[in-house]
């Protein structure tokens, strides 16, 4: 790239950041009138403490907006740029974004659903995977954090990726991009592995998904 294209690039990433760190469930919290998620749970802002908080409805909402956090940036630096390096370094910013959130004290989520918007645009296949992992980990264990954990490692860091990089058929920012931001989404939930490994992790209570 020229220095055009870097400065462009850089500028997206930072962009991509500030994306990132719109903190959906403090701002869904303080709209609705609803419970700040940050003081119950995890005290986290991503969906899952939102769940707790503030009900099914407004956690879908933050969940959502969550997700575009992921597609929007990426989607902007592929129209922009059409570079795939540019794509991977707007979606690792746009996770960083979201875990260490510049506008609630470099706090944040654990990245899980940007994650996946970012997927969504980069390797969609990835999702199909992901997500039956994700859903029957929770359903069989109740633990939240280790249907994460395992779904992304399912969905991100794919053999088939770097087949597919290695023929030539997506480009190789690609599978790179599967490792570091399944690695960016395990770092996030270091607390939770040490509670997982030590049996002191929370299980997730599938009755909150019937309130509003």
């Amino acid at each position: 790239m020229d220095a055009g294209e870097v400065l462009v690039a850089v500028v997206l990433a930072l962009l991509s950041y500030a994306a990132g760190s719109v903190p959906f469930g403090l701002l869904v919290a303080r709209v609705t009138g609803a419970p700040d998620p940050r003081r119950s749970g995890s005290g986290r802002t991503g969906g899952t403490n939102a769940l707790r908080a503030m009900g099914r409805k407004r956690a879908l909402v933050v969940v959502t907006g969550d997700v575009l956090k992921g597609v929007v940036p990426v989607l902007v630096a592929r129209f922009l740029t059409g570079n795939a390096a540019v794509e991977v370094l707007c979606a690792i910013a746009a996770i960083l974004g979201s875990t260490r959130s510049v506008f609630v004290g470099f706090k944040g989520g654990r990245g899980v659903a940007t994650s996946v918007g970012t997927m969504v645009v980069i390797f969609p296949p990835a999702i199909l995977i992901g997500a039956p992992v994700f859903v029957g980990v929770i359903l069989a264990t109740r633990y939240v954090s280790l249907g994460s954990l395992l779904a992304t490692a399912a969905g991100g860091a794919l053999v088939v990726v770097w087949w597919l990089a290695a023929n030539g058929s997506v480009p190789f920012a690609y599978p790179v991009y599967a490792t570091l931001g399944a690695a960016l989404v395990w770092l996030a939930h270091a607390d939770n592995i040490d509670r997982l490994i030590h049996g002191t992790e929370r299980r997730f209570d599938l009755d909150l998904l019937a309130r509003d």
